[in-house]
């Protein structure tokens, strides 16, 4: 059966139901019914007692003659039978029955026919005679196996112990009578209280399962809402102080789940636009080297023959610009392709911050001179010490050096700064006097190339390759702003 689980459990509940109000009802009549035998053998427990201190059982029967293994006893069997018929036409509720001493009976006013059984276990007279709580239950002469209450007592003839009374309590007449009056009475009114109680029970049981399972089903709702587009997706609402139960936990932790995958979709659809923008700006750079390189080296193979030696060496190193400054884009975009797929990993090793500065000072010494911008740093004394890979650490200080020195105006300055940071870092500022960074392109900086006005670029692959080696040192650069300055960045590494 196709049956969501609310429904599944409201069918197994009323399946339960059933079967505990039909053994209810079961436990109920069986109740009442030893409660009227407990009732019925208390009150006539002596009634065997009775019987057989009746003179008239002790008379004997001279012209009948008495049955073997009872003339010693000196009773008469007519006359039990007499008595026996004048007490039961008296109660028909009882039967009376006369037992030797070994149990078998020897009188008794049964119809012909009616005796199922000869003998009669003693067991269960000797626990009646003994007092033993009540109801007992003996062996029904007119039933091959069934047991009823009785009452029983020892017959004397004198002092000498001949047999017993055994009494039936409920007969054959009161039994038929009784089954009569349960199948229209008690039963009924058994029946009707158990279908009250079970139908209330059942209304309860059902409201009570749609209460407990309302947060399930708020919760599948939402699930069946999740697809690829997740910014359709309902966030279930938080409960306020805490999950109460399972089902509650169950819904907070998706609803963090759905929290989280809803933010990875949005970086996902981030980085993809930031992808389509990386290839694009790729793209426009790598249009304008390659078409002055084609067209230069298209003049030299058609106008070869009228081109002087002056000509084709001012072509050539023209078309060789061209190729070296596609070289190193192509260079920075499979250096940059490395970082971001992880195949390369920062070897730490402890060095000197100051000798890497020098080093890549002595790098742009020459291109600072002619663009006639200054060379400052600025370090505390005694020198840092870092802890990070060195040949990734260089190339962010030249990436930085070489973008602060392109874009600063003849007579600026570039200067880098270092200087002990908290959590026993060391923080490095590298600023320029150019025209710094607007701020329309600040928030995308490390995630595309940006343009600035004109042909003047700033970031491109650098930036990228820039973030990405300090998000591997575990850090990030930031672009801060500082008056009197143009483009400032910093950073942080972890001491040696």
């Amino acid at each position: 059966m196709n049956l969501t689980l609310s429904q599944r459990l409201s069918l197994a509940f009323c399946l339960l139901l059933l079967v505990c109000c039909g053994a209810s009802a079961w436990l109920q009549i069986r109740a009442n019914i030893m409660h009227e035998k407990e009732v019925v053998q208390g009150l006539s427990r002596d009634l065997a007692r009775s019987i057989a201190l009746d003179a008239q059982l002790m008379q004997a029967d001279e012209e009948s003659g008495a049955p073997q293994g009872a003339a010693s006893d000196g009773l008469g069997p007519a006359a039990v039978r007499r008595l026996f018929s004048k007490l039961m036409s008296v109660n028909p509720s009882v039967e009376v029955y006369l037992l030797d001493m070994d149990g078998r009976i020897v009188g008794h006013a049964a119809p012909q026919g009616h005796l199922k059984r000869d003998h009669v276990n003693l067991e269960y007279i000797h626990r009646f005679l003994n007092n033993e709580p009540l109801p007992i239950q003996g062996d029904d002469p007119r039933s091959e196996r069934g047991r009823k209450v009785f009452s029983a007592a020892v017959l004397r003839s004198g002092e000498q112990k001949v047999g017993y009374i055994y009494v039936i309590l409920q007969s054959e007449e009161h039994d038929r009578l009784a089954a009569r009056a349960t199948a229209s009475s008690v039963l009924r009114t058994t029946l009707w209280s158990m279908a009250v109680v079970a139908a209330l029970v059942l209304v309860a049981g059902l409201i009570a399962f749609r209460l407990i399972t309302r947060p399930l089903r708020k919760l599948t709702a939402t699930m069946q809402q999740v697809d690829t587009r997740a910014d359709q997706l309902t966030l279930p609402a938080p409960h306020p102080g805490g999950p109460r139960d399972e089902i509650a936990v169950l819904e907070q932790a998706f609803g963090d789940m759905a929290e989280r995958i809803n933010d990875q979709w949005q970086t996902m659809r981030q980085l993809d636009n930031d992808r389509r923008e990386v290839v694009a700006n790729i793209s426009h750079d790598l249009r304008t080297p390659l078409g002055s390189l084609h067209g230069y080296l298209e003049t030299l193979s058609l106008k070869d023959a009228t081109l002087n030696a002056a000509e084709r060496q001012r072509y050539l190193e023209i078309a060789l610009s061209q190729s070296r400054k596609v070289g190193r884009l192509a260079q920075g975009l499979f250096e940059l392709a490395r970082l971001e797929h992880g195949s390369v990993q920062p070897e730490l090793e402890p060095f000197s911050l100051s000798d890497l500065i020098q080093d890549v000072f002595q790098k742009f010494e020459l291109q600072a001179s002619e663009r006639q911008v200054r060379l400052m740093a600025t370090l505390p004394h005694p020198a840092p010490m870092v802890r990070a890979d060195l040949g990734m650490i260089e190339r962010v200080l030249t990436n930085l050096f070489d973008n602060a020195i392109r874009h600063t105006p003849s007579g600026g300055e570039v200067e880098i700064a270092v200087q002990p940071a908290a959590q026993g870092r060391v923080e490095v500022t590298v600023s320029d006097t150019g025209p710094g960074v607007p701020a329309a392109l600040r928030d995308n900086l490390f995630r595309r190339p940006v343009a600035l006005q004109g042909e003047y670029r700033i970031g491109g692959l650098g930036l990228l390759t820039v973030n990405r080696i300090l998000q591997l040192h575990r850090s990030r650069i930031d672009l801060v702003s500082e008056p009197g300055l143009g483009a400032v960045f910093r950073f942080t590494l972890d001491a040696a």
